[in-house]
């Protein structure tokens, strides 16, 4: 999106680094992302929303195309947004065929703010939402959740299925802050918790206790997604959350608890927003080894 803009392949690299430092990258099994097939992207977004990335994204290198003021394309965009989709379409394929039990994303752009007419926040296509309804349409499921951990408010998730009773959203996020969505009531579908800046991991973890976990032991969901952001890392600036690798790892077994009970284990996730770049890599580590039982 630019050599300025902190949505950067950079991230990806600092996340193989701290695999390699924490010696566990031998210890995930990796497979290489597929493109995205439209009507799989269909399923969440209108043929105009492909097409205002499609028919804008750049053909010369290092020329960039401003979707807004946060959202850029270059001429890598619309490939790169096809196979972030794919990743995580191709990753519940492989956990429900029981090839995987669980799976992390490592992809770029990310997507919980794209809504299902418009990309923005760095968001293209909402990756996480495009892998719930994959599994509730071709796969048949009856109840999916989604789990968002980001600083940000996943608005686009939250508008793709405010009126689907068969997806349980649960996050928390900073407020005020961007998108500037206002604190809806919470249902029994929706458990999305403002926190103001400066909020702790025992504030976080005390809010999962009393509102996410009852939430999803009620609803029963048969698959866990997660829009897996670590930017309310105590050391990432673009937030002003105090979140640290300890909350992570703690988040990531809570969430796989309650897929034990409910859901044979199945959970993907997918990475969103995260920053800082040394805090990125220790968080998702953690993610991972809890994700693989590896701590």
């Amino acid at each position: 999106m630019g050599e300025w803009h902190p949505e950067s392949p950079a991230r990806l690299q600092a996340i193989e680094d701290q695999l390699i430092l924490a010696r566990i990258d031998g210890l995930i099994e990796r497979r290489e992302a597929p493109l995205a097939e439209l009507p799989a992207i269909l399923r969440n977004h209108s043929a105009a929303h492909v097409a205002l990335i499609r028919d804008n994204t750049p053909r010369a290198e290092g020329e960039i195309y401003p979707l807004d003021g946060d959202t850029m394309l270059c001429c890598h965009s619309y490939q790169a947004a096809l196979r972030a989709a794919g990743a995580a379409l191709a990753a519940t394929d492989a956990v429900i065929a029981g090839s995987a039990a669980n799976a992390f994303c490592a992809t770029r752009p990310p997507g919980h703010h794209a809504r299902p007419t418009e990309p923005m926040g760095f968001c293209l296509f909402n990756n996480v939402a495009i892998a719930a309804r994959h599994a509730l349409e071709a796969h048949g499921l009856e109840r999916v959740a989604i789990i968002d951990f980001d600083v940000h408010h996943g608005n686009g998730t939250a508008d793709a299925f405010r009126a689907d009773p068969r997806v349980l959203m649960a996050s928390f996020y900073q407020h005020p802050f961007y998108p500037y969505t206002e604190p809806e009531p919470r249902t029994a579908t929706m458990v999305n918790i403002p926190v103001p800046a400066r909020s702790k991991g025992d504030v976080v973890r005390a809010l999962i206790a009393e509102h996410w976990l009852p939430a999803l032991d009620a609803f029963a969901p048969q698959m866990i997604f997660i829009s897996a952001g670590f930017d309310a890392h105590r050391d990432d600036d673009i937030g002003g959350m105090g979140l640290v690798e300890d909350d992570y790892a703690w988040i990531t077994r809570q969430i796989m608890s309650v897929a034990r009970v409910h859901a044979h284990g199945r959970i993907v996730s997918c990475l969103e927003g995260g920053y800082n770049l040394s805090a990125l890599g220790r968080s998702v580590v953690a993610h991972l080894k809890a994700l693989a039982e590896l701590d």
